[in-house]
């Protein structure tokens, strides 16, 4: 059945994208063939999910060329598991996106390329779990980095385009580098297959395997956000559309971390740069929380705090022991839920606020108790407050970090502590400011510089609202100067964001008047995914038993290399 259904989750997706585009004057038909796309998509991770965990891993050679000549796909609980979260947030993205632009009449406008380009990334993200060889892997990155980069710079606003460059030139650098290390690895041993370099990477030198996995690691590090190599994403993410913010925070940066895993466990399991990794999870964990601290805008300290928590998966990574993969693996499951959830959240706050700066907010737990409750649960999970699933990955990597016994270990368990106590910091912040407190309680100048511009936007006619409220017929250009395009107008109707990220600059038209009813897809959307993260709570036994059994796998190799190569000997 694995040989059946492996390829869907690749093939689906830029089928449908393909539809999406031959349907872009049908605004309805798009959106209804893009999700069901994705419920197809996750419906087959979950049977793929079930038959790799019954009966083990499975592989499938594309085309049917002989192995290793041919793309051979891979699915084991690991990526099968993967694929199932993936899809799961995916949909629960794009129905929100559904949702903002049936609420803002984005059937009226010419914008056809969201829906495809979703469905393009939705379809590297399954490539990267699948790939059975490193060009494979090389490859689903590259396509679900074509498509972050269209959706990352979608409006063409001055700060979605500098966003955009830092997030190009960061992703081409790693890109240049994996495709380096790919040379290099077969210039070694003749061939890209993980399945046959699981055998030969451990015939070379030893000075040889600790090049290779030197860059290896650097370059997925720098796609996962690894300290010193995440500094690009607190710039890149914030000034992307809420949707765009989401998907990116819970995938992108996900993938990074598995291929990170594939690394570690199948290609060098000697533990060679384990030390590397537990300083730069230590220090990944530290440097991303004392960030978010020190932010005042809802989603840059949600971008800290994304990199903040890539240090708990590095750290189990780094312990090199299958209680520590096992507590990364379920932590990633989880991660990729609760940041999700958090970054749409924040979208609906800034709908509803018209800003994230938490200076500029208040009294939305009096003034939207449903808002206040979907931003509460999510937050205290990625908090770690027990019973939360948050605090089951936590509480799982710090046992491990124990039993480990090293002082590495010990330090790393000391640092996870502490950052969990900053994020619960961090959260509570946001909360008593933005939900707790009532408008009249923000500073003075916060206020005053609202009360202006609320002034400013009653004196003015409605066709030249200032630029950074995000609402159709705002002003004549793009809010740097450039004139406003048919394109860019039609996705600030099919988004409604507010682009301004600074915290600084002054609060959109509107920001202090009355808050709107929220678009009950959007809540709906957002409200499914709250949902699922407290199940997560729920399923955690099994949920943690699933991970155990792949890190055991992870470390084991033969079921991945018996997958691929059958009884037959490696060549």
């Amino acid at each position: 059945m694995i040989g059946v259904l492996a390829p869907l989750p690749v093939l689906l997706p830029l089928l449908g994208a393909a539809g999406a585009l031959l349907v872009a004057r049908h605004p309805t038909f798009q959106r209804t063939l893009s999700v069901l796309v994705l419920t197809a998509v996750l419906a087959v991770s979950v049977v793929l999910l079930l038959v790799a965990d019954a009966e083990g891993a499975g592989a499938v050679s594309v085309g049917g060329w002989p192995v290793p000549l041919g793309v051979v796909l891979v699915v084991d609980r690991l990526s099968a598991l993967m694929l199932v979260v993936a899809s799961t947030v995916a949909l629960g993205v794009l129905v929100f996106a559904v949702g903002q632009g049936a609420a803002d009449g984005s059937e009226e406008t010419p914008l056809s390329i969201f829906h495809p380009t979703f469905l393009v990334l939705v379809a590297g993200v399954s490539n990267a779990f699948l790939a059975g060889d490193l060009f494979n892997l090389y490859v689903g990155f590259e396509i679900l980095l074509m498509a972050s980069y269209v959706l990352l710079t979608l409006g063409g606003t001055a700060p979605r385009i500098r966003g955009g460059v830092t997030y190009i030139v960061v992703s081409l650098t790693s890109s240049l580098l994996f495709l380096a290390a790919i040379g290099l690895v077969y210039a070694a041993t003749g061939t890209v297959n993980m399945a046959q370099l699981a055998v030969r990477l451990g015939e070379l030198p030893e000075g040889t395997q600790v090049l290779l996995q030197s860059m290896l690691l650097v370059a997925f590090g720098i796609k996962a956000a690894v300290f010193p190599l995440s500094a690009w994403l607190p710039d890149s993410y914030p000034t992307a559309p809420a949707p765009v913010t989401a998907v990116f925070a819970g995938l992108l940066t996900k993938v990074g971390v598995y291929a990170l895993i594939r690394t570690q466990t199948l290609l060098f399991p000697g533990g060679a740069l384990d030390d590397v990794l537990i300083w730069a999870a230590l220090a990944t964990m530290v440097v991303g929380i004392l960030g978010a601290v020190a932010q005042s805008d809802l989603r840059r300290m949600l971008s800290f705090t994304l990199v903040s928590h890539i240090g708990y998966m590095v750290f189990g990574i780094a312990l090199g022991t299958a209680a520590g993969l096992a507590g990364a693996v379920f932590y990633v499951a989880h991660h990729i839920a609760i940041q999700t959830t958090l970054f749409l959240v924040a979208g609906l706050v800034e709908r509803q606020g018209g800003t994230t700066s938490v200076n500029r907010l208040g009294g939305l737990a009096r003034r939207s108790p449903l808002l206040a409750v979907l931003f509460f649960v999510p937050a205290m999970n990625l908090a770690g407050i027990p019973p939360l699933s948050g605090f089951i990955g936590k509480l799982g990597l710090l046992e491990a970090g124990v039993a480990q016994g090293s002082t590495a270990a010990y330090t790393l368990v000391a640092g996870g502590v502490v950052t969990s106590l900053l994020t619960l910091l961090a959260v509570a912040r946001v909360w008593t400011r933005a939900f707790w407190r009532s408008p009249s309680q923000a500073p003075a100048e916060e206020t005053a510089a609202a009360a202006a511009a609320d002034a400013t936007s009653r004196r003015r006619p409605v066709d030249e609202a200032p630029e950074s409220s995000g609402t159709p017929g705002s002003g004549d250009g793009d809010g740097d100067g450039r004139p406003r395009t048919a394109f860019s107008d039609a996705w600030r109707r099919h988004t409604a964001v507010a682009t301004a990220s600074e915290p600084d600059l002054p609060p959109a038209a509107g920001a202090v008047r009355a808050l709107r009813p929220l678009p009950r897809t959007m809540v709906g959307a957002t409200a499914a995914l709250v949902t699922l993260t407290v199940a997560l709570t729920g399923l955690a036994g099994p949920l943690y038993g699933l991970a155990d059994r792949a890190s055991t796998d992870l470390y084991d190799r033969s079921p991945y290399v018996s997958s691929v190569f059958g009884e037959e000997e490696v060549p």
